[in-house]
């Protein structure tokens, strides 16, 4: 799983087991940890940056973000972001992989959490899909420079949260994270709302404090 490396931020002891996406003990998870994402064989590669990718893609357009003060310019998903989309837009199945079409949805959850289905339409959400470089943080003067500003993670935003200098869902959200036993205080450091989402593992680091947040943006 060489190319996985590429896809998402590493981090240490990254694992799938008893996090969000381990799927094992699903009726349909046939007891496996990557089948519902990855194979081995017959990889679907139609979508960049998808190593040995095994899920069914969607083929949905989506309503961008759009801002007078943004500078950058959101595009259509087309690498990994699509991939989480895949799951998250809520269109195609869990467990729609290995050329089978599923059944299982994945839910919306609209109550003191952000939704986990999304939808098609990611104009009230953060842009993905967008490029981020110097020339950016040139034109807009609080952003720093990803290139020499450092993430927090060891290296710099680029070299850490980026993806060939696009900003995808990865740069924030990591899903190869350990997250101990599986129940709830391993997914969260603090059960209190609002905390119980703002330092879940799912993120690359914590965002207390809007810490995430400010990694990228000068305020």
């Amino acid at each position: 799983m060489l190319g996985s490396l590429i896809l998402f931020p590493v981090t240490t002891n990254a694992v799938i087991k008893n996090t969000h996406h381990d799927f094992s003990k699903a009726a349909w998870g046939k007891d496996e940890l990557c089948v519902a994402c990855h194979t081995p064989h017959r990889a679907n590669t139609t979508v960049s940056q998808s190593p040995l990718w095994n899920h069914q893609v969607t083929v949905n357009s989506y309503t961008l973000y759009s801002s007078p003060t943004l500078d950058a310019t959101p595009a259509q998903p087309t690498s990994i972001s699509r991939l989480c989309l895949s799951c998250h837009d809520g269109t195609i199945a869990l467990d729609s992989f290995g050329g089978n079409t599923g059944t299982t949805n994945i839910r919306v959850q609209t109550s003191r959490a952000v939704p986990i289905a999304i939808g098609t339409k990611l104009n009230s959400h953060h842009p993905v899909a967008i490029r981020y470089d110097s020339a950016l943080a040139t034109k807009d003067p609080k952003l720093y420079n990803p290139d020499t500003h450092p993430s927090g993670l060891g290296g710099t935003i680029s070299y850490d949260m980026l993806n060939g200098g696009v900003l995808e869902c990865s740069s924030c959200h990591d899903v190869h994270v350990a997250r101990g036993t599986g129940n709830c205080t391993d997914c969260h450091d603090d059960f209190s709302y609002p905390n119980y989402y703002l330092n879940t593992k799912s993120l690359v680091k914590s965002n207390e404090g809007s810490a995430l947040c400010f990694t990228c943006h000068r305020k």
